[in-house]
């Protein structure tokens, strides 16, 4: 008698079942799950870069204050977690080689920190404030107001600094604004990841009280060929009285710290789950 289709797969189904335990798979268990485990913190200039200043301090020195205490605040709050910094002291450091460390030391994070400023031949430069946050990208210059120099354009200037620049960075010309294409054309396959990073970060200074003047891509030298979500953070404006005073207090810098730390406690949180 012949059996009906049906019913062969009944027969065939429950045989497997039986045969299941004896089956063997690969053990996803024994793969570890994605934790960030290295962060290299990078204080922005140092050594011969270091000409933007407010009226009692240079933004090379604030940066490195801030870096070194989000340094140790790391380490002592999330303890499975290698801090590498690009810079320890007053010195200078290429920018591509900034980023190639994050690369050689296969980072999670990369972290610029900067202080902002703004021409000195800028009506409102007293009055400017406010953080923010940038991640490579896509570049464009300011049309509305060609008379403030471009942000990207100020911050890779330090490029000059450089012995064989042109080489280092593929041509690329600080002084050709043009140029810029090369940082905002390089593959960005953590684009969306940084983003969300620089996000956390201006939503913890908004949190106690600062301006926010939003998260903003450009093609930056010091972010480009980042292999890992980077990004670059303005802390404050080294031209205003009020945030000068604010980033060189104890307090200020602790609470900017604060706000960093956080932002990467929810970020890793979120991206570990």
């Amino acid at each position: 008698m012949k059996l009906k289709p049906l019913k062969r797969f009944i027969i065939a189904f429950a045989a497997a079942m039986l045969l299941l335990p004896f089956s063997s798979f690969p053990n996803n268990s024994n793969i570890p799950p994605y934790r960030i485990k290295t962060i290299v913190i990078d204080a922005g200039h140092g050594g011969e870069d270091g000409a933007t200043r407010g009226a009692i301090a240079k933004e090379k020195e604030l940066a490195l204050q801030v870096a070194l205490k989000l340094g140790k605040a790391i380490e002592d709050s999330m303890p499975d977690v290698k801090v590498v910094y690009t810079r320890t002291t007053d010195v200078f450091v290429p920018l591509y080689e900034r980023v190639g460390l994050a690369n050689r030391v296969k980072a999670d994070l990369f972290i610029s920190i900067h202080c902002n400023d703004m021409p000195k031949n800028y009506k409102g430069r007293s009055s400017t404030k406010g953080v923010e946050t940038f991640v490579s990208g896509f570049h464009r210059l300011d049309e509305q107001n060609k008379a403030i120099k471009d942000i990207a354009t100020r911050e890779n200037e330090s490029i000059l600094l450089e012995k064989d620049y042109k080489d280092n960075y593929d041509g690329y010309d600080p002084n050709d604004p043009e140029s810029m294409i090369i940082f905002s054309l390089m593959k960005n396959a953590f684009r969306e990841q940084s983003i969300k990073l620089a996000s956390f970060i201006q939503n913890e200074y908004v949190k106690v009280g600062r301006i926010d003047r939003g998260v903003k891509e450009k093609g930056l030298a010091v972010l480009a060929r980042a292999g890992m979500p980077a990004v670059l953070t303005e802390i404050g404006f080294v031209c205003n009285k009020e945030e000068e005073e604010y980033m060189v207090s104890e307090y200020g810098q602790n609470e900017i710290v604060n706000c960093l730390l956080k932002a990467i406690q929810g970020y890793k949180k979120q991206l570990e789950l």
